[in-house]
């Protein structure tokens, strides 16, 4: 049997999964990040992606994340999402307005501090990310 670590994952409406897992991969904002039992101790910032959960040696749930931070333990795994939502579940249509309204904050945002900026580019990496995943789906 694979060892384990526990895995949750919270939006701010629900607790959307708790449960043992062998392994998670976050999309960290440094790139693609593996969680396994026995981590080191972290919080890292979450962007736009797919969190990859394994247990009994295979792929069990993709849940898409709009960003957030997690906190890694030697044996558990805190996600902190601001939305999250199932690979399946995901709308190509909402991806694609999102697309558009984050692309005319962000050209909105033009002559605004860097602060702003970043926060408006985010928001529009974030919404492609949400388009590639239902384009994997």
């Amino acid at each position: 049997m694979m060892a384990t670590f526990q895995l949750e994952l919270v939006s701010p409406e629900k607790l959307l999964l708790s449960r043992a897992v062998e392994m998670a991969v976050l999309p960290a904002t440094e790139g693609e990040m593996g969680v396994l039992p026995g981590h080191a101790p972290m919080i890292v910032a979450l962007r736009g992606g797919i969190i990859s959960v394994t247990e009994g040696g295979q792929v069990t749930d993709r849940l898409f994340v709009a960003g957030g931070f997690a906190e890694v333990t030697p044996d558990r795994c805190t996600v902190l999402a601001d939305e999250a939502t199932p690979v399946a579940q995901i709308s190509r249509t909402e991806a694609e307005a999102r697309i558009r309204v984050a692309e005319d904050a962000y050209n909105a945002a033009a002559g605004d501090t860097p602060e702003k900026r970043d926060a408006a580019m985010a928001t529009l990496l974030s919404a492609r990310a949400m388009l590639a995943a239902a384009q994997a789906a």
